[in-house]
C-alpha cells in the first residue's frame, strides 16, 4: 500500500428513506464523494447479520450478510418489489440514528414479498449461487430457519437435542420441514451478494479499495459454532468450557466478559487452519484490505470459565501465534491486512506483529499523554503503521474534546500541534494525522463533520444505544470533499493519478 487516507464510514450510517444505511444511491453517491475527495480507501465495519445488541461484531453468521443493508428501492427497480409494499411501514422516526425495534419488524416482511417475487423467476441464478457457497450457505440458511422455528431461541436452547448437536440425520429432517424458510434465508443471501457485488466493483472502478474488518471471535449463537463445535472449546453437551474477555485494568475492575467461545487451536492446526482459511476466504469476498480485530490475541487470550459473570477469574493462555497468522498472510496473496494491536501491549505481541510485516494500528485520542512519551504521537510513527483520529469505539474527536479528554491532554494536545481549542481543533488533530508517516491515515466522517453528542457508534462494554449513528442528507457536501481533497494532497496522500491532475504545467522551455 502506497502512502494513501480513507475515511471510516459505515455502511448502516449513511442515508436512506427506510431507517438504515443501505447499498443504494447513497452509498454510489459517497463513493463518488469519497472520489471526489482522493481518498483510496472507503472503511466498513463488519458486513454480517446482526442480532441482540445490533453488534456487527456479534453476527449469526461470518460468512452472510446483513439483509438490512439490501436496497429497497433496488428492488423495487427490479420488480421484486412494489411501492405499496414500502407505503406506510414505519422505520423509525429519527434520520439521525436507527430505531432497530422497527426495523426488524418491518424488513423481513418486506423482504419476504420480495423472495415471493423473485424465487421462480431467479431460481437458476439461485441455484448456481448456493452451489458457489455450499460450504456456509446451507447450514446458515436452515440455523436460520430453525431459530425462527425455536422462537429465536440460541441453538444451544433448542428442544431438539439432534438439531442442536448438528446430527446430520436431523439435519434432512429439518430441511425438509422447514424447506420455505430454508429457501428465503437462501434468496436473502442472493439479493445481499448481487448488490454487493455491483457496489463493490463500482467503488473499485473509482479506484478506491475497501477495508473491514474480520472480527477475532464468532457469537456463540451462530451458525459457525453450531455447524463446527469441533473448531471451538465446548463440552460434549455442546457448552463452552471457557470464554473470550479481557482483563482488569485500571478503568475496569472486572475486565470485560465477550462470551465468545474459545477456539480449539489443536484441531484447527491438525488441518492446516482450513476453519480460519474459510473464513479469511469468505471475508476477502466483501474487502479489499482486512483489518485483523484483537490481533494480539493471536499471541495470547484471555480465557473466563463459561457462566462466570466477570473476566476477574480469566487466565492468559498462549494463541497460536504465526502458526496460524503465517498461514494467513502467505495464503491470501492478493489481500493486505492491518493488525488492530491495541491494548494489553507486551513484547511478546510486539514481535509477533514484527514477525508478521503487518502494518499495527496508532490512534491519536491515545496520544495526548502529558509526560510526552506515547507511542501514538505522530513522530513516532514508521510508514508501516495505520493512524487513526479514532476508531469506531472511540468517541468522536469533538465529543472526547468535550467529555473525555483531561485538561492536560488537551494542553498538550495544543503545544504539540500548535492549533487551539476553538473550531480549529478537529482540523488541527486531522491535519496530525495526514502529516504522519503511517502509510494509511483514517479519519472518522463525524471528524470531518465535527460532530459530537449523539454521534460516537459504539461505547465498549455498554449494551443498549451503540451502532446507531447516521449521516444526514446533504453533509457530505461538494465543498467538504473539496476540504479533504485539498488537505489530502497538501500531505501527499493523493493517489498517484490524482497526483498526476493536480500538478501545474511547466512553462516551455525558452
Amino acid at each position: 500500500m502506497e502512502r494513501c487516507s480513507a475515511i471510516l464510514m459505515p455502511v448502516s450510517s449513511l442515508p436512506s428513506p427506510y431507517g438504515i444505511g443501505s447499498f443504494g444511491k447513497a452509498a454510489y453517491a459517497f463513493a463518488d464523494f469519497l472520489h471526489a475527495a482522493g481518498q483510496s480507501c472507503w472503511q466498513l465495519l463488519p458486513l454480517g447479520p446482526t442480532s441482540y445488541g445490533d453488534s456487527p461484531y456479534s453476527s449469526p453468521s461470518s460468512f452472510a450478510g446483513n439483509p438490512y443493508f439490501i436496497d429497497l428501492d433496488l428492488l423495487a427497480e427490479d420488480g421484486l418489489l412494489t411501492r405499496e409494499d414500502l407505503d406506510g411501514l414505519s422505520w423509525g422516526d429519527d434520520p439521525r440514528h436507527v430505531d432497530y425495534g422497527p426495523l426488524y419488524e418491518a424488513r423481513y416482511a418486506v423482504l419476504a414479498k420480495a423472495k415471493e417475487r423473485g424465487w421462480d423467476r431467479d431460481r437458476a441464478a439461485v441455484e448456481t449461487f448456493a452451489a458457489q457457497n455450499r460450504d456456509w450457505l446451507a447450514d446458515y440458511a436452515l440455523y436460520m430457519a430453525l431459530k425462527r422455528h425455536f422462537d429465536m431461541k440460541s441453538w444451544m436452547d433448542w428442544p431438539d437435542e439432534a438439531a442442536r448437536l448438528h446430527r446430520p440425520e436431523a439435519l434432512e429432517t429439518w430441511r425438509a420441514r422447514l424447506r420455505e424458510d430454508v429457501d428465503f434465508f437462501t434468496y436473502i443471501q442472493f439479493l445481499f451478494f448481487r448488490q454487493w457485488e455491483k457496489l463493490k466493483s463500482y467503488v473499485n472502478g473509482l479506484g478506491i479499495r475497501i477495508i473491514g474488518d474480520l472480527p477475532i471471535y464468532v457469537a456463540l449463537d451462530s451458525a459457525d459454532v453450531w455447524a463446527a463445535p469441533d473448531m471451538f472449546q465446548l463440552d460434549e453437551r455442546g457448552y463452552p468450557t471457557e470464554v473470550s474477555g479481557v482483563p482488569p485494568d485500571y478503568f475496569n475492575a472486572d475486565g470485560q466478559l465477550w462470551g465468545n467461545p474459545l477456539y480449539n487451536y489443536a484441531a484447527m492446526e491438525r488441518d492446516g487452519f482450513q476453519w480460519w482459511i474459510r473464513r479469511v476466504g469468505g471475508v476477502a469476498r466483501l474487502f479489499d484490505v482486512i483489518r485483523i480485530d484483537h490481533f494480539r490475541g493471536f499471541e495470547s487470550y484471555w480465557a473466563v470459565p463459561y457462566g462466570d459473570t466477570t473476566a476477574r477469574r480469566g487466565r492468559w493462555v498462549k494463541g497460536p501465534g504465526m502458526k496460524l497468522v503465517g498461514v494467513l498472510t502467505s495464503w491470501f496473496h492478493n489481500l493486505e491486512f492491518i493488525a488492530e494491536d491495541l491494548g494489553y501491549a507486551t513484547p511478546e505481541v510486539a514481535k509477533l506483529l514484527r514477525d508478521s510485516g503487518l502494518p499495527g494500528m496508532k490512534v491519536l485520542e491515545f496520544a495526548f499523554s502529558p509526560d510526552g512519551k506515547s507511542d501514538h504521537l505522530p513522530h513516532t510513527h514508521s510508514f508501516n503503521t495505520t493512524c487513526y483520529t479514532a476508531t469506531h469505539d472511540n468517541a468522536p474527536l469533538a465529543l472526547w474534546k468535550k467529555t473525555e479528554a483531561t485538561k492536560a491532554e488537551l494542553k498538550f494536545a495544543k503545544e504539540y500541534g500548535g492549533f487551539g481549542s476553538g473550531k480549529d481543533f478537529n482540523d488541527g488533530v486531522i491535519r496530525l494525522g495526514m502529516r504522519s508517516a503511517a502509510m494509511l491515515f483514517v479519519a472518522q466522517m463525524q471528524d470531518w463533520l465535527e460532530l459530537a453528542e449523539g454521534c460516537r457508534m459504539n461505547l465498549p462494554g455498554t449494551l443498549g444505544g451503540n451502532w446507531t449513528w447516521r449521516m444526514l442528507p446533504g453533509e457530505a457536501t461538494p465543498e467538504l470533499a473539496k476540504r479533504i481533497r485539498e488537505l489530502t494532497r497538501i500531505f501527499a496522500r493523493l493517489p498517484k493519478e490524482k497526483e498526476k491532475e493536480e500538478k501545474p504545467e511547466q512553462a516551455p522551455k525558452p
